[in-house]
């Protein structure tokens, strides 16, 4: 059974947490943290980015980045901006965007859980991705941003958040400059510490939603500090930063692409070899909204939207093949335009479904890209499918919203 444990948590004093609250590290170039961060001396983003504080030449990888930040935190301890919990807790954190309401818990989870697969993967992570954030854990000597991870839905867990909320009041409770409301219950009594952990001894997996490179990094951090004697000598207690929701509450929004180019094609000679790759194509008026069904699809090509339509042909029972994702990868992105690596080949962007059909129209009209895709997202079927059977989904599959705000929970490694 996979496990989350209660530590002594370090967050905002509740004064300073609406100033604290960052987007998370990995959503936004060091451009846009600067801008956020303008003007805020307590922006999360001046330690989980810290390369805003420093000239622009600074390479973003070197050791004055990861100092900075491990400096900035510990003066923000001193002065009180941060303060930790003096015993071991959890929290409750429920975050608001619109009607969408997802309600978790923060904690630990177990790295050996990681390590045994008791905490599923769905996602190949990029070695420099996980060095950077090794090198952050490890200067800072915390774990700064919290994986987002998610579980089959549990009555006695979801009894207990339920009444531990309408019995205490709020940690804080404050709207973040897009719009979501963030709110934290503090759980700092015995007894209820106990429920929780017992109760949650009785989910059989966790599985990551979201933060593999976090999760992959806590475990190096992990293993690095066992080698020079730190830490514990059993992984199995230690933990790295979580906060769990419930699949019922979590929605995915799809991850669209982007092609800069048409691989040498004409529009014509494009058109006609998806056609003749298994595709339906009719040009259409503008998309209101994301593509209705599974096996659909969005195309935005010289100021025309168009819409395919998969043939049934192409699906196979294979959990990650029959995905929409791959399928236009295998099917259009790699033998029509060129797209071979995905991870890697800088002809391909991708947008999250946020950002709406609009941002695509507007990023080929501008020039950025020449031709755009909309999928159907994929559902939490699909993905605890795709991570009950050990296999990893194409990259930028699946987009979480609302993001996990940053600054509102650090785990010391010292703890």
């Amino acid at each position: 059974m996979a496990r989350l444990t209660p530590f002594s948590i370090i967050h905002p004093k509740p004064e300073y947490a609406a100033s604290v609250c960052a987007p998370p590290y990995d959503v936004v170039d060091r451009q846009e943290a600067h801008r956020l961060a303008e003007g805020n001396p307590y922006s999360f983003l001046r330690i989980s980015r810290s390369e805003i504080e420093l000239p622009k030449e600074t390479d973003p990888y070197a050791p004055v980045v990861y100092e900075r930040a491990r400096d900035n935190l510990k003066r923000w301890l001193d002065q009180g901006i941060l303060v930790r919990e003096p015993g071991d807790c959890y929290m409750i954190y429920r975050q608001t965007s619109g009607k969408r309401i997802q309600t978790g818990i923060v904690g630990c989870a177990s790295i050996s859980d990681y390590e045994n697969d008791r905490i599923r993967k769905h996602e190949v992570t990029r070695e420099e991705k996980e060095q950077d954030r090794t090198q952050h854990f490890t200067i800072c000597n915390a774990h700064t941003e919290p994986v987002f991870l998610t579980y089959r839905s549990s009555h006695g867990i979801d009894v207990t958040i339920k009444k531990w909320i309408a019995e205490h009041d709020c940690l804080f409770d404050f709207y973040a400059s897009d719009g979501v409301r963030h709110q934290v219950w503090l759980v700092n009594e015995a007894g209820a510490v106990e429920v929780l952990s017992m109760i949650f001894e009785e989910v059989p997996y966790l599985y990551i939603a979201d933060g593999h490179h976090r999760a992959a990094s806590a475990v190096t951090v992990a293993r690095n500090r066992r080698s020079e004697g730190k830490g514990s000598p059993n992984l199995g207690e230690e933990g790295f930063l979580a906060v769990c929701f419930p699949t019922f509450d979590l929605e995915i929004m799809d991850y669209n692409r982007l092609i800069r180019d048409l691989n040498k094609l004409t529009v014509t000679e494009l058109l006609y070899t998806i056609e003749q790759a298994g595709f339906r194509i009719k040009e259409i008026s503008e998309p209101v909204r994301k593509p209705a069904g599974k096996g659909s699809y969005a195309m935005y090509l010289q100021r025309k939207w168009y819409s395919l339509q998969a043939s049934e042909d192409f699906h196979t029972g294979d959990p990650i093949a029959d995905l929409d994702v791959s399928i236009l990868q295998d099917r259009i992105l790699a033998p029509v335009l060129g797209i071979r690596d995905p991870r890697t080949d800088p002809r391909i962007d991708f947008a999250g479904g946020i950002h709406g059909l609009q941002e695509l129209k507007r990023r080929v009209d501008c020039g950025d890209a020449a031709v755009a895709f909309a999928l159907h997202p994929v559902s939490m079927d699909e993905l605890l499918c795709a991570a009950d059977a050990g296999q990893m989904m194409p990259p930028k599959s699946t987009w979480f919203e609302p993001k996990l705000a940053s600054g509102l929970f650090i785990h010391a490694l010292d703890e």
